[in-house]
C-alpha cells in the first residue's frame, strides 16, 4: 500500500495534559489525584475525567466536605465541555478553557503542572492517563 491509500497511519499530534488534584487542607499540602484534563489543539479536543476516591480523601482529612469537593470536580468537567451551566467559560474556545482550568490557584481543587506528549487519539489518551494516574 502506498502512503496515500486508505489505512495510512494517522499522524501523531501534540497534546497537553494536567492532573486535577484535591488538597483538603491547604496548610498541609497533602493531595490526591482526582482527575485529568487533556487538550489537543490539532484535534480540537478538550476532555476531563474526574474520579473522587472518598476513602483516600478522608485519610487526608476526616472532616472534608466530600460533597463540596465532588461539586467542584463536576464543575471542572462542565467547564471543560463548555456546555450550558459553564458560565462565561462556555463562550471561550477549548484552548482558553484549558488555560483557565490549569491556571494556578489556592483552592481545595487545584490543577497540577502541564505536561505534553504525542497522540493519535486524545480521548484514548485521557482514559489511559486516568487509569494510570488517578485510579
Amino acid at each position: 500500500m502506498s502512503g496515500g491509500e486508505a489505512g495510512a497511519a494517522v499522524a501523531r499530534e501534540v497534546f497537553e495534559y494536567a492532573l486535577v488534584r484535591v488538597v483538603p487542607r491547604l496548610e498541609r499540602g497533602e493531595r490526591i489525584n482526582a482527575g485529568v484534563l487533556v487538550y489537543c489543539r490539532a484535534w480540537g479536543f478538550l476532555g476531563a475525567r474526574c474520579v473522587l476516591d472518598e476513602a483516600r480523601l478522608r485519610v487526608l482529612d476526616r472532616e472534608v466536605d466530600v460533597s463540596g469537593v465532588a461539586r467542584a470536580l463536576d464543575a471542572v468537567e462542565l467547564v471543560c465541555r463548555g456546555g450550558a451551566g459553564a458560565g462565561p467559560a462556555r463562550e471561550e474556545d477549548a484552548g482558553r478553557r484549558f488555560r483557565w482550568l490549569t491556571a494556578p490557584r489556592s483552592t481545595i481543587v487545584q490543577p497540577g503542572a502541564i505536561h505534553t506528549g504525542l497522540t493519535r487519539d486524545p480521548a484514548g489518551e485521557l482514559e489511559r492517563l486516568v487509569e494510570r494516574l488517578v485510579l
